[in-house]
């Protein structure tokens, strides 16, 4: 293994901890999973290993991560520079926006769903104004053009639509005014059951701050 130093730690939570590093081929992001408790081992490397099969599909994908290393314990990742969307928000800035729907094609096209877009934090704006997109912890796989896959690229097209309300309401186009009216059946029953647990588990068990994933309350 090439030896590495930590520069900064970026983000610690129930499973694990993310730290921007230095080695000899430059600055990348490691996730390290052997800070996780015991008990939550089990469940972080399934979101560890979920990202690396995604991030491996996403390979030469422009403006995502690139996978450097997995070993089970430890996922290592290229580092793009720049700031989440909550510290350097894109008002007014239609151009990110329409980047941002081309990348979510991109994406989509290599069959991958992120499924988790409804946080800034896993929108970046990067250095030179570009979207990019990172944590692919909850991502799934799937036949290009497949039925569910269409299904969740329009979820994650409606959250992209919901920043870009919050930030450009007024440059909303018709037709994206139409996609963030129309929710899907899975959207719904999502918040009829899924969301309460999860809700229930960061809140009360983990001890999240918020549903952004930004880290235990101190």
């Amino acid at each position: 293994m090439t030896f590495a130093v930590e520069i900064a730690a970026l983000k610690a939570d129930s499973f694990g901890r993310i730290a921007l590093m230095r080695g000899g081929h430059g600055d990348f992001v490691r996730r390290d999973l052997r800070a996780a408790p015991w008990w939550l081992r089990l469940p972080a490397r399934w979101l560890a290993r979920r990202e690396a099969r995604a991030l491996h599909l996403l390979q030469g994908q422009r403006d995502v991560p690139q996978l450097l290393r997995w070993d089970g314990r430890v996922l290592d990742r290229s580092y793009m520079a720049g700031a989440a969307m909550y510290q350097r928000p894109p008002r007014g800035d239609v151009a990110y926006f329409r980047a941002a729907r081309r990348l979510l094609r991109e994406v989509h096209a290599h069959g991958i769903a992120h499924n988790d877009l409804a946080k800034e934090a896993n929108w970046l704006v990067l250095d030179d104004g570009r979207p990019a997109l990172i944590d692919f912890q909850l991502a799934t796989a799937h036949v290009p053009r497949s039925r569910m896959l269409r299904l969740l690229a329009r979820e994650d097209l409606r959250h992209l639509l919901k920043h870009k309300r919050m930030y450009c309401r007024e440059l909303l186009t018709p037709v994206e005014l139409r996609v963030l009216k129309k929710r899907s059946w899975l959207r719904n029953l999502w918040f009829a059951t899924g969301k309460k647990a999860y809700r229930f588990v960061t809140r009360e068990v983990l001890h999240w701050q918020d549903n952004e994933g930004r880290g235990p309350k101190p």
